[in-house]
């Protein structure tokens, strides 16, 4: 049997047979204000985590990981920059060590460059991490300009979690489907994120 890594949400990973496949890559698709940023935090405490941000500096990600409100590990963080992300990324990517997490924040950047270059990328990305038995996160913003390699992320991505947020007149929602998962099965219903002081799983059934 194929060994799991948790992602620190414990109903979840009971859900996912344990957790997430080792040589996972995984494709986080949500909006910009979904806090998705905490449950990538809670992934961090896991275990050690190469975190590769594309849009935030260095020392913006280190604070924030510092001030989470959710538990949070203290991840490497890489802030790449020039005009070749892809190569700088892949660069990273060769010297991740053996069963960690590797996170990109966000992957839009990496998905707007030459289709090509950017499959190879990810199926570079996909036998490393493969090979290493860790896993992978690419952080894809679902914003009003979605870039044209999101359909390639989502191909190739072994797990697919969408995190849908919904602002309702007393209350925020964050509801997440799995609507693809190689080596496991997909899950069939929705999940209510309780995203707060930790990120945690309300499974009643009162979702409307």
């Amino acid at each position: 049997m194929v060994e799991r890594l948790q992602t620190g949400v414990d109903v979840l990973d009971r859900k996912l047979g344990g957790g997430i496949p080792a040589g996972s890559l995984v494709a986080l698709c949500a909006p910009p204000a979904s806090q998705a940023e905490l449950f990538l935090h809670e992934l961090t405490a896991t275990r050690g985590t190469l975190y590769v941000t594309l849009a935030r500096t260095e020392a913006a990600v280190a604070d924030s990981f510092r001030n989470s409100p959710t538990r949070a590990g203290t991840p490497t963080v890489r802030h790449v920059t020039g005009d070749a992300p892809l190569d700088n990324a892949a660069k990273l990517v060769s010297a991740l060590p053996e069963t960690s997490n590797l996170i990109v924040d966000p992957a839009d950047v990496l998905e707007r460059h030459d289709q090509d270059r950017y499959r190879n990328f990810l199926n570079g990305l996909q036998n490393h991490i493969q090979n290493t038995g860790g896993v992978a996160v690419l952080y894809c913003l679902d914003g009003v300009a979605v870039p044209t390699g999101r359909d390639t992320t989502r191909h190739v991505a072994d797990i697919v979690f969408d995190l849908e947020t919904r602002v309702g007149n007393d209350a925020v929602e964050n509801r997440l489907t799995v609507p693809k998962f190689r080596g496991g099965r997909a899950l069939p219903d929705v999940v209510k994120l309780e995203l707060a002081e930790g990120v945690t799983i309300d499974t009643s059934r009162d979702i409307a």
